[in-house]
């Protein structure tokens, strides 16, 4: 063999063949870098959920010449829907549309101040809503009071003290779980799918006949899928921080240590696809075998919605599985600002799953 033959060339000439084959592949395109760009621009642009709307609806003659309604129009989240008659307001609130019919009645009393009677009606339809609603009218009459009565006494009294920190947004705990799912769909799927169609070709016969040495093929294939998720990394994090504000704590330098922490994902999802590459005899049985694999973890690493809404003993065996390590630890870096070093759980578990994954996959690979 000629000496000046260089296998690293040789590595980088099949990480760009390979790559251009994922780039001109639609399913890897949408899988990896469509669905979460949509997923994010989605939620991003979704409002603050922790405020909940209530919509109701005055009864008939109410009176509406009152400190008490003019507070409650105050409110940022009641809306009073003024085109319902009483009948529509009570279909609508039995299906839930609404969240109660609100009476307000000046109190028959002797006394100079005058008083009023709130006469709620809500329905099962919308419990949640209307215990939210009561609270914030038992505000209202609180501060009326307080201001019609100063010198009453009180039982307590509340301090406020806020401490400066920084606005977690929706898009904080949505874009870490996206770069998951991309991540871990390109890896398996793609580095699955591609081996067992290079192997069933015998592509991968033929490369192994040639004067690349084994290592560096399988480094090829290695680097292939580590550029392509470099860009979809780059693309999906520049969305969410110039267009839904995404938080990088320390700007740059959050970017290259998530990017860092993420090769770790690369390694651990890529494996995952060699071996269902190097077990599945048939093509037709890859998509079930990876789907069977990825959507337990898509839906219980907490890349929609926290782990903890999860019974306890659910918890246990979401918080060991590679994606919830991942997700968990990007999430801390961008936000939080902890380095990987510092992370006691998120750092040894994805370092334990790579031994793992690794051996396994050495294993189980396949040149024919």
């Amino acid at each position: 063999m000629p000496s000046s033959y260089s296998q690293l060339r040789a590595a980088f000439a099949l990480a760009k063949a390979s790559l251009t084959a994922t780039l001109r592949s639609p399913t890897s395109v949408v899988f990896s870098l469509l669905f979460p760009i949509i997923f994010i621009v989605v939620f991003g642009s979704m409002v603050n959920n922790t405020i909940v709307p209530l919509k109701i609806v005055m009864a008939p003659g109410s009176d509406t010449a009152n400190p008490v309604y003019k507070a409650i129009t105050a409110i940022d989240n009641i809306t009073i829907d003024t085109n319902m008659n009483i009948g529509d307001a009570q279909g609508a609130l039995q299906k839930g549309r609404i969240t109660a019919i609100i009476d307000i009645k000046r109190a028959v009393s002797n006394s100079p101040v005058p008083g009023y009677e709130l006469n709620l009606t809500s329905s099962a339809s919308s419990a949640e809503q209307a215990t939210l609603l009561k609270t914030q009218l038992k505000n209202i009459i609180t501060a009326i009071n307080e201001k019609v009565f100063p010198g009453n006494p009180s039982i307590a009294t509340i301090n406020e003290e806020e401490l400066p920190g920084r606005i977690y947004r929706q898009i904080d705990f949505i874009l870490p779980g996206q770069l998951g799912f991309s991540l871990l769909m390109a890896g398996v799927f793609g580095s699955s799918f591609l081996l067992f169609n290079l192997r069933q070709s015998l592509v991968l016969k033929r490369l192994s006949a040639t004067p690349v040495n084994r290592a560096h093929i399988i480094m090829g294939e290695m680097l292939s899928r580590l550029f392509f998720h470099v860009l979809t990394f780059i693309i999906i994090v520049a969305l969410g921080h110039f267009a839904f504000k995404f938080t990088l704590v320390n700007g740059f330098y959050t970017f290259l240590e998530m990017l860092f922490f993420s090769l770790f994902g690369v390694a651990i999802f890529m494996g995952i696809g060699f071996i269902i590459s190097g077990v599945i005899q048939n093509e037709s049985s890859i998509a079930p075998v990876a789907n069977t694999v990825t959507l337990p973890m898509i839906l219980l690493c907490g890349l929609f919605f926290p782990i903890e809404n999860y019974p306890q003993w659910l918890q246990a065996f979401c918080n060991i599985l590679p994606l919830t390590f991942f997700v968990d630890g990007l999430r801390k870096i961008a936000f939080e600002g902890e380095h990987f070093w510092q992370m006691p759980y998120q750092m040894p578990g994805l370092i334990t799953w790579c031994v793992i994954i690794s051996f396994i996959s050495i294993k189980l690979f396949k040149w024919e």
